[in-house]
């Protein structure tokens, strides 16, 4: 299962998307933005899947996947 880390542009974006992935049943929490990523916001949502999730909607500024080596931009 592939681990993701998505940022935003506010926080309102990012528990907006919290709710739909947790809508979802999709695990997912809210935590930091990881030093190694940059973002406008400070708060963003890791979530664990392997499904393709649909992201029109909602204001997501990046999608991350975790590597051996960090973090890399989907």
């Amino acid at each position: 299962m592939n681990k993701y880390v998505a940022t935003f542009f506010s926080h309102y974006d990012a528990l907006t998307f919290f709710d739909f992935l947790k809508g979802k049943n999709i695990t997912a929490k809210l935590m930091p933005v990881p030093r190694k990523v940059s973002a406008s916001c400070g708060t963003c949502v890791s979530f664990s899947t392997d499904a393709k999730i649909d992201l029109t909607g909602y204001e997501v500024e990046a999608v991350y996947i975790e590597t051996a080596d960090g973090f890399s931009k989907v």
